[in-house]
């Protein structure tokens, strides 16, 4: 073991959320000319699309990248997000923002099918970015490998992935740029890797401006160096172009690009700010009014950990309560508030937003006034859908669902359950929402753009018009070659809708009556969520119409809202479309674009003939991932003793391609042979319940030096030569353990746990008799071998339910809480059995945390006190009694053996202040230092048996009362690197003879 080894166990110490397989998924692989493709898509259509798309992206950066893959690159592919949040090829939690992954290891590209064809096909343009640059990396340049990621700034990675897929003409990039020239906030590129600039976007522009300066033959070169030599060192190399000079010149590109379309840079104003960073969060989007137009209910991450739902006053913007959190609400496993937004129902009592719970999509209805669910459906056959919208007879909800790789409309009688499906084809359709009377539906589309073709390389949507007494859906071919998203009605049933058509995003509106359009905003920033399918504008009011929209700009998302006759009215030209001000600069003739020229050209890309199209089953195959070495000292404490150790080995690791097979083998030399160890685990995680099993040999030395006293030698057969004896003792513990483990997660936060075990102890114990001269030099050694105790064998047997529902900041959980409760039977040589009761709230009222631990281990039963105690004075108990304040323990006679036992009750309470690091949750804004300032109060008591609590009776196997105990003082947690979490604690011990004592803990906090 080594000192890293206390922060894993520590940082989980039994808790950790859960990554659940809800689905069975039953995977074949398509083979085409450079992909193997898993998937369970029953939808030959879409299959055969994505195998194509996968083609031209190859072809598309080949050209780029300058690189070949000479083995098929593996892609797994899930039928939507709520599966891909399952997946076992990429560790971790995947969190609902996450469009695609690449990893490292076997270059595995994996990602879900998307709401929109677009989104499917830019996220795996994406993706493969990052498989050709992994596969660069590992497979390139000999000089280069793996370890050089290091010296890629990750703007630069997502950067080139998103340029390399999206191109130069993007409307949302180009949004957040002109915001950064409206506020005078261009960032220098050495500044891009601070968190304040989102990686995707700023990189995008950066790749676009270096392209448009240099042309697109400096890409690769740049890559390549950058990954050698840094991004510094690069720029010199490859641009001939000092990184300060390069900074000057991006900012000047970006201001004389942008500045003419900025007129006098003065933002228009249309209607009343009612939610911004004062009374919310920093991110306010996806409002939604109530039809009486009284309400507006809101995503917002106002409490810095979650994003929730809130409901204000529509007029002033006060916040009445919190509708949902994924806190309260524990058993969800999350909103969906990326590209989704929430629908009231007609009466204006209930709301309805989408939710993931047990791998799919759910309908969550709250009643308003207490925020209560009323119920949570899921839709049968739509295990995948977003943007409800409620019909105003108050039975029929409409989604657009996800289904087998295909989006349609789906009409559900939340009543009755019934769900009848609205559309049936390859195009997608979102953002539905009704007219006031119910006689029409609206949504956006791409099936214009998909008949006709793409612009810049991205299928566009338009607006489309559904009869519910039935006919033709009506497509609106307005601002063709523009993205025409979030269709609204008001009372007149006319359309209200946010375009890009100018390359601003604005607000117009469709007279349904007469085809004429207006606009109705004209921003410089743009109306915009989070992603630019994300919804942003709402009509409520049952008198007048009042429109709220979510409003981009100084980096925020800020909501307004006004009634309708506060806008612009400006009629406009519906086959005019601009997209000057959505292209990302600069734009130099002659240039070579490389990127830019095929992106549009897409369309005429040949699909692949069927015969290269080859299926067959998957199997699952173990193949190594990694292999690693291992080092370290530490001390570690174990069920028989505390131990030191060094040591040195080799770990791999073996997984199948879906990760649901993996078996882990290391091995380990602590400097003689009788301290191999070695350890092989097995873990299954197909289905649920994950289980395992495991093999291990273990060795603990630990050393006792004993002075023997003065001796005399012999040398060359003369006695008189004085010497210093001692015996040098190496205690050997060896543990072969035989197990078998098993979990069943039932969601996100609360599973069961459970194993069965057998462990062999058994000892050896060497004697080294050292003899040293009077100058301290060894003389004379002798080994001999001494009786050992005799070892001993014993079973086990455990189960535990854990629930976690807590968010960690910098250095411990700052909000939430998490318990734990758990028993272990031993039976053998050994019979006791051992009990955990762990419960953790965390109150977080910004900056402190209240943080409350309550927690009892205990061992019982006939051979409870056989075993070391457990002593409550370590520092991840009860700080300042530990084994170096000895004398304050003297001072009030006070033993250890009173603060030792089988069975202990644990106190804690803390104050923790985030006080370095993120500028939104710490005091100090810091990138480089992450601390939280703590002040605790510990308490503890340690005890064998009930008596022991009896004054004056000498008891118990130390023959000691026992002694409650506590401590109060202040700390400093420093995580380091993200690596070890350091805390250094001034501890008084409170009691009558005292001082402040100093300590350290290597533990993130609990």
């Amino acid at each position: 073991m080594c000192v890293f080894l206390w922060v894993g166990v520590a940082d989980a110490q039994g808790f950790g959320r859960n990554k659940p397989r809800y689905n069975k998924m039953e995977f074949e692989v398509l083979e085409t000319p450079h992909f193997e493709i898993n998937h369970y898509l029953k939808n030959k259509a879409v299959l055969e699309d994505f195998a194509n798309w996968s083609e031209q992206w190859y072809l598309m950066h080949q050209v780029i990248m300058k690189d070949t893959f000479q083995k098929k690159n593996p892609v797994i592919l899930y039928n939507n997000h709520a599966d891909f949040q399952q997946t076992s090829a990429i560790g971790g939690m995947i969190g609902i923002g996450t469009g695609g992954v690449t990893e490292g290891l076997r270059n595995r590209v994996v990602m879900p099918v998307a709401m929109s064809n677009q989104q499917t096909h830019h996220v795996l343009g994406h993706e493969l970015v990052h498989a050709f640059q992994y596969h660069k990396l590992i497979h390139g340049d000999t000089s280069l490998s793996i370890r050089n990621i290091q010296n890629l700034p990750l703007w630069m990675v997502e950067g080139m992935a998103e340029y390399l897929s999206i191109g130069r003409v993007d409307a949302h990039t180009a949004m957040w740029m002109r915001d950064a020239v409206l506020h005078d906030k261009i960032p220098a590129i050495e500044d891009l890797s601070d968190p304040d600039f989102f990686p995707y976007r700023y990189g995008q522009a950066f790749w676009a401006f270096v392209t448009g300066t240099f042309g697109d033959g400096v890409i690769e070169p740049l890559f390549v160096a950058t990954a050698k030599y840094g991004l510094e060192a690069a720029c010199d190399s490859v641009l001939n172009v000092s990184l300060d000079n390069l900074s000057n010149m991006w900012e000047n590109a970006l201001r004389n690009h942008y500045i003419p379309l900025l007129g006098d840079k003065k933002e228009a104003r249309y209607g009343i700010k009612i939610l911004d960073e004062e009374n919310a969060g920093r991110m306010n989007i996806s409002p939604a009014l109530s039809p009486d137009g009284r309400y507006v209910i809101f995503l917002s991450e106002k409490n810095l950990f979650t994003t929730d739902l809130f409901l204000a006053d529509a007029r002033t913007g006060k916040i009445i309560r919190k509708v949902a959190s994924t806190i309260k609400d524990g058993h969800l496993d999350n909103f969906d508030y990326i590209e989704s937004t929430g629908t009231w129902s007609p009466d204006s009592r209930l709301f309805a937003f989408v939710a993931f719970k047990k791998g799919k999509n759910v309908l969550v209805i709250k009643d308003v006034s207490n925020g209560k669910t009323v119920e949570e459906v899921a839709i049968p056959g739509v295990r995948a859908f977003a943007n409800p919208a409620w019909s105003p007879t108050g039975d029929v909800i409409v989604v657009s669902g996800l289904v087998d790789g295909q989006t349609d409309l789906y009409a559900f009688d939340w009543k009755t359950g019934a769900v009848r499906q609205l559309t049936d084809d390859r195009f997608a359709e979102l953002h539905p929402r009704w007219s006031a009377d119910g006689s029409l539906l609206a949504f956006a589309t791409d099936r214009l753009s998909m008949e006709r073709g793409r612009t810049f390389g991205k299928w566009k949507f338009n607006l489309a018009l559904m009869n519910m007494a039935g006919g033709p859906v009506q497509q609106l071919d307005v601002f063709a070659g523009a993205n025409n998203l979030n269709p609204v009605f008001d009372r007149q049933s006319n359309l209200w809708f946010v375009s890009d058509r100018d390359g601003f995003r604005n607000l117009y509106m469709l007279e349904t009556a007469t085809g004429r359009v207006f606009q109705q905003t004209r921003l410089l920033t743009g109306i915009s969520g989070i992603t630019q399918y994300s919804p942003a504008i709402s009509i409520g009011g049952s008198k007048y119409d009042r429109i709220a929209y979510t409003y981009y700009g100084n980096g925020r998302y800020v909501i307004f809202q006004a009634k309708a006759d506060k806008f612009l009215w400006e009629e406009a030209d519906t086959r005019k479309v601009d997209y000057r001000a959505s292209t990302l600069p600069p734009v130099i003739p002659g240039q070579i674009d490389i990127v830019n020229t095929r992106l549009a050209h897409l369309d005429e890309w040949q699909p692949l003939p069927p015969s290269s199209l080859v299926a067959r089953p998957y199997k699952s195959q173990l193949a190594l991932e990694y292999v690693g070495g291992s080092a370290g000292v530490g001390v570690g404490q174990q069920t028989f003793g505390t131990t030191t150790a060094m040591q040195g080995g080799v770990d791999m690791l073996f997984g199948d391609m879906l990760g649901d097979n993996k078996l882990y083998t290391g091995i380990a030399l602590n400097g003689e042979i009788y301290d191999f160890a070695g350890v092989v685990t097995y873990l299954n995680q197909k289905n649920r319940p994950g289980w395992g099993g495991s093999l291990s040999h273990i060795p603990y030395r630990s050393t006792g030096v004993t002075f023997v006293g003065l001796d005399t030698l012999s040398v060359g057969g003369n006695l008189g030569l004085p010497v210093g004896k001692y015996y040098i003792d190496n205690f050997r513990l060896f543990e072969e353990r035989a197990s078998v483990f098993s979990q069943y997660p039932f969601s996100q936060t609360n599973r069961v746990e459970g194993g069965l075990g057998y462990s062999r102890i058994h000892y050896r114990v060497d004697r080294f008799t050292n003899y040293y001269d009077s100058f301290g030099r060894l003389v004379l050694q002798e080994r001999e071998k001494l009786d050992a105790p005799p070892g001993f064998g014993y079973f086990s047997a455990n189960v535990a339910f854990v629930h976690d529902n807590s968010y960690f900041g910098v250095t411990a959980p700052l909000q939430g809480n998490r318990y734990r409760l758990g028993v272990e039977k031993y039976f053998g040589d050994l019979n006791f059995h051992s009990v955990i009761a762990d419960y953790r709230q965390y109150f977080f009222a910004k900056p402190f945390t209240f943080a409350f631990r309550a927690m009892h281990l205990g061992r019982y039963g006939r051979d409870a006190n056989a075993l070391t105690p457990i002593y409550i004075g370590y520092p991840w108990f009860v700080r300042g009694y530990g084994f170096s304040h000895s004398e304050i323990l003297e001072r009030n006679k006070i033993s250890f053996d009173q603060l030792a036992g089988s069975k202990v009750l644990i106190g804690n309470f803390e104050i923790r202040i985030p006080f370095t690091g993120p500028e939104r949750l710490s005091l100090i804004k810091s990138r480089a230092l992450f601390t939280d300032l703590n002040f605790f109060f510990d308490g503890g008591v340690a005890w064998n048996q009930s008596s022991d609590f009896d004054n004056g009776q000498q008891i118990g196997i130390f023959g000691a009362e026992a002694k409650p105990v506590f401590s109060a003082g202040a700390s400093i947690r420093i995580n380091f690197f993200g690596a070890l979490v350091l805390e250094p604690f001034w501890a008084m011990p409170l009691q009558p003879e005292t001082k402040v004592v100093f300590g350290m803990n290597i533990v993130p906090g609990w």
